[in-house]
């Protein structure tokens, strides 16, 4: 019995231990985290206000311009325009992707690229149908 009573106390303490390790690790884990949020905070305050608009010979002053326009390093002037010249290509920002992309890609005047304009298409059929459907269920004759 003696035999039995040991190894229940030695799982036990196994137990404890590896319950006491995991908490120290919880605790430092959530320190660097911490550390690096402060990092990180402290990096986009400096960085934003001296971010600059991507397109090429633009002087304009984004440390007053809206939190997207800088998160994005595109002015609200350029975000708009039809065409812009990045790294010598002509390009245009895409409002969905919030990335320039060449002309290309883009179907006329549109602001949005082809590919994200086919997914929101087919996103606005499929709700368009399952209400149809849900609308014909209802008035059925049985």
């Amino acid at each position: 019995m003696s035999m039995k009573g040991s190894k229940a106390e030695a799982k036990r303490s196994l137990r404890e231990m590896s319950e006491e390790e995991e908490e120290e690790e919880e605790e430092d884990t959530f320190e660097e985290e911490e550390a690096l949020e402060k990092k990180q905070k402290g990096k986009a305050t400096s960085s934003s206000s001296s971010s600059t608009c991507q397109v090429e010979r633009c002087t304009a002053d984004m440390s007053r311009a809206k939190q997207y326009h800088r998160r994005h390093k595109v002015c609200e002037f350029h975000a708009k325009a039809p065409v812009v010249r990045i790294y010598s290509l002509h390009q245009r920002f895409c409002q969905q992707c919030s990335r320039f992309h060449d002309l290309g890609e883009f179907d006329e005047s549109k602001r949005s690229c082809r590919r994200r304009l086919a997914g929101h298409n087919e996103r606005r059929r499929k709700s368009a149908s399952e209400g149809e459907r849900s609308q014909n269920h209802g008035s059925q004759d049985y």
